[in-house]
Order: structure tokens, then C-alpha cells, then sequence
């Protein structure tokens, strides 16, 4: 098993090829702007990316690992449900971005913050 593969003993699956599996984030409600706006979940927006967390990868994903926090479009994703926890299945070409926490400090840092 290589470093990038990850088996989470609580998932009875392993991702394959360039495949990523993530737990998204739970904040579909209301939610306040910068400003300090509150903003009701009924409220329509343009097209919003959504976090999550990487749970698991196949052995051909290269930029991400599981613990990362990665940006996808909610819209382009398959669900699956494992064990009664829904998560959600891409390819890792499907990700925008991934939280740039693990990578500050470290020598090959792009100096790009999210």
C-alpha cells in the first residue's frame, strides 16, 4: 500500500485509479456575510463551490491526501452512502483547490493561501 493510499478502518472500501472520496462540510443553512449579514439557506446564489474533507484516495491521486480540506462544485458530484454517513465520490481532476494549511512552512510552498 503506498504513503498517498489511505484505508480509514471505519470505510469498508478502497478508492481506485485517480479517484477521491470526501465528507462534505455541513453547512447548508443560514449563514452571515463578512459584513455580518445573516443570510437564509432559502436565499438563491450563483454557482457556490462547497468544502470537504478528503476521507480516502486511490493510489494514482497525487495532490491531495486524506485530512486535506479540498473546493468542488456540489453540482458535479455523485453521492454514496457508506454505513449510514453520505459521502461524495470524484475524480481528483473534479477538485478546484485544495486548504493550503499543510503546506505552510514547508519548502515547496506555493505562497497561494485559500
Amino acid at each position: 500500500m503506498s504513503e498517498k493510499t489511505h484505508h480509514d478502518d471505519k470505510l469498508p472500501i478502497r478508492m481506485l485509479h485517480d479517484r477521491v472520496l470526501v465528507r462534505q462540510d455541513t453547512t447548508e443553512g443560514e449563514r452571515r456575510s463578512g459584513g455580518g449579514i445573516l443570510i437564509p439557506a432559502t436565499a438563491a446564489v450563483g454557482r457556490r463551490l462547497a468544502w470537504a474533507e478528503v476521507v480516502a484516495v486511490g493510489q494514482n491521486v497525487r495532490a491531495v491526501e486524506a485530512g486535506d480540506r479540498v473546493l468542488f462544485d456540489p453540482e458535479d458530484r455523485a453521492e454514496v452512502e457508506v454505513r449510514g454517513t453520505a459521502y461524495v465520490l470524484m475524480r481528483e481532476r473534479d477538485l478546484h483547490a485544495v486548504a493550503a494549511d499543510r503546506f505552510e512552512g514547508s519548502e515547496d510552498s506555493t505562497g497561494l493561501y485559500l
